[in-house]
């Protein structure tokens, strides 16, 4: 049978755009060496942007988003992968514009995919999904920067989202002093559940805001959101320290001064999960599934399709917490 649940997102007139729960077949789906039967993807804030049109993130429409998928391979016209490999797909064109996570099936370049590593299900590869590769990147980048567990305060910005929660359950499990940030007070208890020492309110990394030093704090720093906050979190490093910036949703300007590079010698690093070497996302993966393996179970909820435009709708108004795995079961 050649025909799947998918969620289509459409635009409609005034620029609005829908999403609703449509049938497709493998027809609709783009040329690629590899159909997978999509067992699990999951919510990021990307698909959320392409579910509300956002022409930065997906071009055409009618499509269906999600940028993670993890299931089974029906077909495979290469030999890497035959019918019945478990596999991964994260990244590349997944979900932006082409046919997505959100679908029971899709059709993908060999190029994209990636064998499920041994010491991860599909299931837990996709509770960490995307954010959690991005979180293993950022923690990979300032530890090969020179951070090392005991240091010192290890900052993370948007704590409470997908790749923040991972980032701080992940450093606190190596060891490292995490502090918090987040503009939900409410959400104290679930951070330092993950693991954080303290937690800070997002008010804390705006004041400064006109200055060019800050005093020194962090001695690494993981940044979600961008923004003034990437700033004010730059310039309160301590000398030589780095932080690793992977997010925007506090906007994508950035302003501030030289004076914490050429004073301090401080590093801005930069994290892509996208376009990043097979190579490098295929080794990460495999350290999320060994050394570096999360039980993520108590920060994840799970949801069906039909759950998802609801959903879409919360993380747009900035009221998820943690991880939202989406089943496709």
């Amino acid at each position: 049978m050649d025909s799947f649940k998918a969620l289509l997102v459409t635009e409609g007139t005034a620029g609005a755009f829908e999403s609703r729960l449509v049938e497709r077949t493998w027809a609709d789906l783009p040329a690629g060496e590899v159909l997978i039967r999509v067992q699990y993807s999951s919510l990021n804030y990307k698909d959320a942007l392409s579910a509300s049109g956002n022409r930065g993130v997906t071009r055409n429409y009618p499509h269906t988003p999600g940028i993670d998928a993890a299931g089974v391979v029906s077909e495979s016209s290469v030999g890497e992968f035959a019918p019945g490999d478990e596999v991964i797909v994260t990244g590349y064109d997944l979900g932006m514009n082409t046919a997505g996570g959100f679908g029971q099936f899709i059709r993908v370049p060999a190029a994209w995919v990636i064998k499920r590593p041994q010491g991860l299900s599909l299931k837990e590869a996709m509770m960490l999904g995307t954010a959690g590769l991005t979180a293993a990147l950022c923690v990979d980048k300032l530890e090969q920067a020179g951070l090392e567990a005991g240091a010192g305060p290890v900052l993370v910005t948007g704590a409470t989202g997908g790749v923040g929660s991972i980032a701080v359950a992940l450093l606190a499990s190596q060891g490292y002093e995490v502090v918090a940030c987040s503009g939900k007070a409410d959400q104290h208890a679930f951070l330092l559940g993950l693991g954080a020492a303290r937690v800070i309110d997002r008010a804390a990394l705006q004041a400064g805001s006109e200055r060019p030093l800050l005093k020194e704090q962090w001695a690494g720093a993981v940044d979600t959101v961008g923004g003034y906050i990437l700033f004010n979190a730059v310039k309160s490093l301590r000398y030589g320290a780095s932080l690793a910036c992977c997010g925007l949703t506090a906007g994508t300007a950035f302003q501030g001064s030289v004076l914490p590079f050429i004073l301090r010698g401080v590093n801005l690093l930069g994290v892509d999960s996208v376009e990043l070497p097979m190579v490098v996302k295929a080794s990460m993966w495999d350290r999320l599934s060994l050394q570096w393996k999360l039980d993520l179970s108590g920060q994840v909820r799970e949801i069906d399709l039909a759950q998802l435009p609801r959903a879409i709708e919360q993380i747009l108004a900035g009221e998820l917490v943690g991880r939202t795995l989406v089943s496709l079961a």
